[in-house]
């Protein structure tokens, strides 16, 4: 069972920082990555169907090149997994111009900022693919931002969430984690802070509340109308 929040954050303690997720979280790309990561496929002579592909959004790329490998009973080599990985890169990046906020997700960040609350991003993402994302957020330079780049190990190792605590300032008990895939949840809990999951990316909400999500919500606008659940006041 997944402690109360209460349990994590004592009362008078300072208010939580959040660590968001990017794509699925606060922006509509999972399911470009998808087709990107099928596309590549094709472009070597192998094929999987795009919801077992779904299944392993989410992960850092590496981990989930592997995956597929077993998925499609194949062994890839080293060159494969590389050129997969590159021509994923290329295939998504014909969506980067398409690419929106979720519904709420600009809204949301703008009150976490009014009422003082410090975010974070943290994605499996290289910098080169987050960052028209991160365009379409508004994110100012004075948000941390953690990609893959910045790690040895993406997700579900907890190294972004690790990092992202300390570029706020803050222990990984007042962190709060919000994702919209196990892999996120599965990373969060590793790192000891407080996973949210949101559908938007397309997971069940069994699912997500099994790998350890404290509450699920739809999307970004309804973590914001429910704010209060997850220990943020705002002024009426």
């Amino acid at each position: 069972m997944t402690p109360a929040y209460g349990a994590l954050v004592p009362a008078g303690s300072p208010k939580p920082a959040f660590i968001f997720d990017l794509d699925g979280t606060l922006i509509d790309s999972v399911y470009q990555h998808v087709l990107a990561w099928s596309a590549a496929l094709e472009r070597i002579g192998l094929s999987l169907a795009v919801w077992r592909i779904h299944r392993r959004i989410g992960m850092s790329g590496g981990l989930l090149v592997q995956a597929l490998g077993r998925e499609i009973q194949q062994p890839l080599s080293r060159d494969q997994i590389e050129t997969l990985r590159e021509l994923h890169a290329a295939e998504f990046e014909r969506y980067a111009a398409g690419l929106r906020p979720l519904p709420g997700a600009c809204e949301l960040l703008r009150r976490l900022t009014e009422v003082g609350v410090r975010y974070a991003i943290a994605t499996s993402g290289a910098t080169s693919a987050a960052t028209p994302s991160l365009k379409a957020l508004a994110i100012g330079e004075d948000i941390p931002v953690i990609t893959r780049d910045d790690v040895r190990h993406a997700k579900p190792d907890p190294e972004l969430f690790l990092v992202a605590a300390q570029r706020l300032n803050v222990s990984q008990s007042e962190a709060i984690v919000v994702g919209d895939s196990v892999w996120d949840l599965l990373a969060a809990r590793r790192a000891g802070s407080l996973a949210v999951g949101v559908l938007s990316g397309g997971c069940g909400e069994d699912e997500l509340q099994r790998a350890g999500a404290y509450r699920v919500y739809q999307d970004p606008a309804d973590l914001l109308a429910h704010l209060d659940e997850v220990g943020v006041r705002t002024p009426h």
